[in-house]
């Protein structure tokens, strides 16, 4: 039989068939001989009788935090108060996210805990204004109609900053998840996890699942041109750059250097751009 693994706990993955019926089963140990686990999102072929999976279908990509499989899009859940915006963590994920060429979505949440929205306004926009979707979410505005056609259809993920809301706009998608939540921290500035497993949920058409917040991500980004790259406004511009491989920090005549300059580019996009750049070039000269 053939079904989509929707669960996987303690190494053992539920699965869903082609009629919509749930089973459980668990890798045959070829797979981890050849350390190749299934993951959720996983496409497979089973033995439903003797609850064992046979065959894992190729993916079209794979990520490692969350471990899952076959990602169409992913939602990054961020808050604009408690905790603030983060967007330094925003840009790491979205340059990862771009590299991986998966589609991204931008949900910005508790926006009914700002007094002014100026600030956050122009950041919105310029976002969306290098071609991301963004949707407002605050306590009795919550997106649900729109965001689920996002959803239906796709296997996407949410990811983002601990406390940003991410299980309370699952719970707003469909009451009858019943996902836990939790307060935010107000010693430590963020959330706490209340995710402890990678779980796909179905919503109209489509599959979503919810993944433990987090507040760093690595970079497996293999030349630091690709990373320029990845900041797709960048990209955008960089062959008005004197220099063809123009990495757009020392190099003289960089258009990036001077659109940031005139304002066109947001500061703290070239500022986070700088960081990883250090980053990467660590990371790379240890690595080879």
């Amino acid at each position: 039989m053939r079904g989509l693994i929707i669960k996987a706990i303690s190494g053992e993955y539920t699965i869903i068939d082609q009629e919509n019926k749930i089973h459980v089963a668990k890798p045959r140990g070829l797979f981890r001989f050849k350390e190749h686990a299934p993951k959720v999102g996983d496409w497979v072929e089973f033995d439903a009788k003797h609850k064992v999976i046979q065959k894992i279908a190729r993916r079209r990509n794979e990520l490692n935090r969350p471990v899952i499989a076959n990602v169409d899009k992913v939602f990054l859940v961020f808050s604009v108060r408690e905790p603030d915006l983060n967007l330094r963590l925003l840009d790491r994920l979205l340059a990862i996210i771009e590299y991986m060429d998966i589609e991204i979505v931008i949900v910005f949440t508790k926006l009914d805990l700002l007094a002014d929205r100026g600030d956050f306004d122009q950041i919105n926009e310029y976002y969306r204004s290098i071609g991301y979707k963004t949707y407002l979410s605050g306590l009795n505005a919550i997106p649900v109609k729109e965001i689920k056609a996002e959803i239906d259809g796709y296997i996407s993920v949410l990811a983002g900053q601990s406390g940003a809301g991410k299980s309370t706009l699952l719970n707003a998608l469909d009451p009858s998840f019943q996902l836990k939540t939790d307060v935010i921290s107000r010693a430590l500035g963020r959330g706490k996890h209340t995710t402890r497993h990678v779980e796909l949920l179905r919503v109209e058409g489509g599959w979503i699942a919810d993944t433990p917040g987090f507040g760093n991500v690595d970079f497996d980004i293999p030349d630091l041109l690709t990373l320029s790259h990845s900041f797709r406004e960048f990209f955008a511009h960089s062959d008005k750059c004197k220099f063809n491989r123009c990495l757009h920090l020392d190099e003289p005549g960089c258009a990036i250097k001077d659109m940031v300059a005139d304002g066109v580019i947001l500061h703290s996009r070239y500022q986070n751009y700088a960081l990883f750049y250090r980053e990467v070039e660590i990371i790379l000269k240890n690595k080879y």
